[in-house]
């Protein structure tokens, strides 16, 4: 595992390593493409694994392919063995996303000193043992989820906010108590709810160049203007348009590096009439011009 973050391209989608703190890493996995990816990496028998499939499906192979475990959309996979090395080798379907934790055991141990009875395979009779679990994400562990794929921070606050929210989401899986309420945003329980920002978020980016003013959108999917402004920051962590703004970006930003597209060509990919609007749009999120852009990374 690399000790700092590493995001890469893997041919069409994105594939982010996050170092949190010393032994908790976080994977985001997104491919964007239509064909299937495969994403490798290796993992040894120090770590436990939990992946969360945000969207779409996969699946984890294993002895060569010999034999697979499925991970299907808004469900979750934990991974623990400390008598065998389990590297990920995940073929993700067209259109998919992936979140995974990936932590030592030494670590995730320390978490749970005081209730190790209260994790099942913590207790002394199981740590030996391997432990697969499939779980259905429930809304409380998918707002955590989209947040962290998500999110539009100040870089100095950056590693105390994935600290926080990694831990909040290891804390949520291990949540015994049914139906907890989101304090802060309290109808965000409510699957549908989710499920109906989830869409608001996908219609802005199919529609990117030509987006639905704010109440078109929460007419569209069938919610009210301030739930549909209140449910996006709360999940997303920004405005619906700040949200978009930062997506078109990126967005342009990988159009560049491909080396395919001009100035003016991906400055209307991605909803800009005129050069000059794209050309100050992206200096404002990266300080540079396009132009500039491209030929540092010659």
């Amino acid at each position: 595992m690399k000790d700092r973050e590493t995001p890469k391209n893997i041919a069409g989608g994105s594939y982010d390593e996050i170092l949190v703190e010393s032994g908790v890493y976080v994977l985001k996995i997104q491919n964007e493409t239509r064909k299937s990816q495969n994403v490798t990496r290796d993992i040894d028998s120090s770590f436990i694994q939990f992946h969360f499939c945000l969207k779409g499906e996969g699946a984890f192979l294993f002895n060569n392919g010999s034999y697979k475990l499925n991970v299907t959309e808004e469900s979750s996979l934990l991974l623990y063995n400390t008598q065998k090395d389990l590297p990920m080798d995940l073929e993700l379907d067209p259109g998919s996303w992936l979140l995974s934790i990936i932590m030592t055991i030494q670590k995730f141990h320390a978490l749970f000193s005081d209730e190790a009875t209260y994790i099942p395979f913590l207790s002394a009779e199981n740590q030996e043992k391997k432990y697969y679990a499939q779980e259905a994400i429930n809304p409380s562990i998918s707002v955590v989820l989209s947040q962290l794929m998500n999110y539009n921070l100040h870089p100095s606050i950056k590693s105390l906010y994935m600290k926080g929210k990694v831990y909040e989401l290891i804390s949520l899986y291990f949540n015994r108590v049914e139906n907890t309420d989101l304090e802060q945003c309290p109808y965000l329980a409510d699957e549908d709810n989710v499920r109906r920002i989830r869409n608001a978020k996908e219609i802005i980016i199919k529609r990117m160049a030509e987006p639905p003013t704010l109440p078109e959108l929460a007419k569209e999917i069938g919610l009210s203007l301030k739930k549909l402004k209140e449910g996006f920051k709360q999940i997303y962590g920004d405005s619906v348009y700040g949200f978009l703004f930062d997506y078109k970006m990126e967005y342009a930003r990988k159009m560049l590096e491909g080396g395919k597209h001009n100035v003016n060509e991906v400055g209307l990919r991605v909803g800009y009439s005129t050069a000059s609007h794209f050309i100050s749009s992206f200096k404002k999120k990266y300080g540079t011009t396009p132009k500039k852009y491209i030929t540092s990374k010659v």
